[in-house]
C-alpha cells in the first residue's frame, strides 16, 4: 500500500492532526484527551511559543486513513544558545504496526530540517511542547502533560534511524506524616535563613513575569536541552495555570529584593481524563506537575526543599495522598538529590531520541 505524506496548514488540518492523539492506544481505561486548545494556537503559530520558530507539520496516510503525525521545527535560540543545528521533532503519534508509514514520515520531516540548515533532529525533549517517552509505567495515569505512550513507540522509532540520547526518571511521592513534619521544617529552615516565598496568585500578572521569567531561565541555563522562553511565553503559560488552579501553588522566593528560586506546581486535574465505564482514579495517578528552579546564588542553601515543601503542603491540605516530582534528567544528581530529600522514590523512566543525518 501506497505511503502518502501530506503537510496540513490549516484549523482543520491542524485539529485533525491534533486529534490523531486520541485514537492511539483505545485500550487505555484512563487517558489524558488531546490538549487542542494548547496545541492548536501553536501549531496555527499563534502561541507565543510558537514565535521565531520554524515549523512544518507532517502526517502519513494509507488508503487514506492517518497512520502517523508528527511536527519538525527549528528554533534560532536553541541553535544560539547551544551552538548546535539541531532541529525537534515533537507531538509523535503512530497506530500499531506502522513501521513503513512512520519511517517514511520521519525522514520526511528529518530531509525538511536537513534542508532548513538542521545536522540533526531530536525527539522527546523541547519544553513544554514536547515531553520524553515512557519506558516502562505504560499504563498507569501519569501527571497531565507528560507522555503515555505505547510500548511500541521505541521499535518504530529505532527503526526510523533514531538512537537513544539522554535518560529521564519521574519521582513520585506517598504521604506521610512524618513527610508532613519534614515539609514543615524544611519550610520553617527556608523563613528562618530569610527567603520569602510569594505565590503568583499574590503578583500583579506582569510582576509574575518580570519575577519569574529572568530567575527561571538563568536557573536553568544549563540544563540539558533548555531553551529560555520569552516574557510573553510566561504570560500565556501562567494564563493557563490560572485556569487550572496553579498560581497559588507556584511562586519565586526571595532574599531580600532579589529573587533567587522559582517553582512551578499545577495541581492533580484528573477531573478532565478520560476514563473508560467503571474506571476509578487511584490515588497514586492523582498527581501535580511539578517544575523548580534555583538561582546559582541561592544552590545548596535549602530553598529548593523550602520552596517545594511549601506547594507539597498546599497539596496536602487539599487533600493530596501522593505527590510528584516529575522530571529529572538521569545525570541531574542535585535535582535528583532534592528529590530524595523530598521522600520521592523513581516511579518511571523516560527517553529522548535523536538522529543523527550523517551516520
Amino acid at each position: 500500500m501506497t505511503v502518502r505524506i501530506e503537510s496540513p496548514d490549516t484549523q482543520a488540518g491542524f485539529t485533525a492532526f491534533i486529534k490523531f492523539q486520541d485514537v492511539i492506544r483505545p485500550e487505555l481505561t484512563a487517558r489524558w484527551p488531546a490538549a487542542t486548545e494548547l496545541q492548536l494556537p501553536f501549531l496555527m503559530g499563534v502561541s507565543a511559543f510558537a514565535a521565531g520558530k520554524t515549523m512544518k507539520a507532517f502526517v502519513a496516510r494509507q488508503d487514506g486513513e492517518m497512520q502517523a503525525r508528527v511536527v519538525a521545527l527549528l528554533d534560532p535560540d536553541y541553535h544560539k544558545r547551544w551552538n548546535e543545528r539541531l532541529g525537534h521533532l515533537a507531538l509523535f503519534e503512530a497506530r500499531p504496526g506502522s513501521y513503513r508509514a512512520t519511517r517514511e514520515l520521519l525522514d520526511a520531516a528529518c530531509e525538511w530540517l536537513r534542508t532548513q540548515g538542521a545536522l540533526a533532529a531530536r525527539a522527546g525533549f523541547y519544553l513544554p511542547i514536547e515531553m520524553p517517552f515512557v519506558v516502562d509505567d505504560y499504563d498507569a495515569l501519569p501527571p497531565n502533560l507528560m507522555r503515555q505512550n505505547p510500548d511500541y513507540y521505541h521499535a518504530l522509532i529505532k527503526d526510523a534511524g533514531f538512537e537513544s540520547e539522554k535518560g529521564l526518571v519521574d519521582y513520585k511521592i506517598q504521604v506521610t506524616p512524618e513527610l508532613i513534619a519534614r515539609y514543615e521544617s524544611a519550610l520553617e529552615a527556608g523563613r528562618r535563613a530569610g527567603y520569602e516565598l510569594v505565590p503568583l496568585k499574590d503578583l500583579a500578572p506582569e510582576k509574575r513575569v518580570s519575577e519569574f521569567a529572568p530567575a527561571w531561565n538563568e536557573a536553568f541555563y544549563n540544563h540539558w536541552g533548555f531553551v529560555s522562553a520569552s516574557n510573553e511565553a510566561y504570560a500565556e503559560m501562567f494564563a493557563f495555570f490560572e485556569m487550572l488552579g496553579g498560581l497559588d501553588t507556584s511562586l519565586v522566593a526571595r532574599h531580600g529584593s532579589e529573587v533567587v528560586g522559582t517553582l512551578m506546581v499545577v495541581p492533580e486535574e484528573t477531573a478532565h481524563a478520560a476514563l473508560k465505564p467503571g474506571r476509578v482514579v487511584e490515588d497514586s495517578e492523582k498527581l501535580n506537575f511539578l517544575g523548580i528552579g534555583v538561582r546559582e546564588v541561592a544552590r545548596g542553601r535549602g530553598v529548593n526543599l523550602a520552596m517545594a515543601s511549601y506547594a507539597y503542603l498546599k497539596l496536602i491540605q487539599r487533600g493530596a495522598k501522593y505527590l510528584s516530582y516529575t522530571l529529572v534528567v538521569d545525570d541531574n544528581w542535585p535535582s535528583r538529590r532534592t528529590a530524595e530529600k523530598l521522600g520521592a522514590k523513581v516511579c518511571a523512566n523516560y527517553l529522548a531520541y535523536r538522529r543523527n543525518f550523517r551516520r
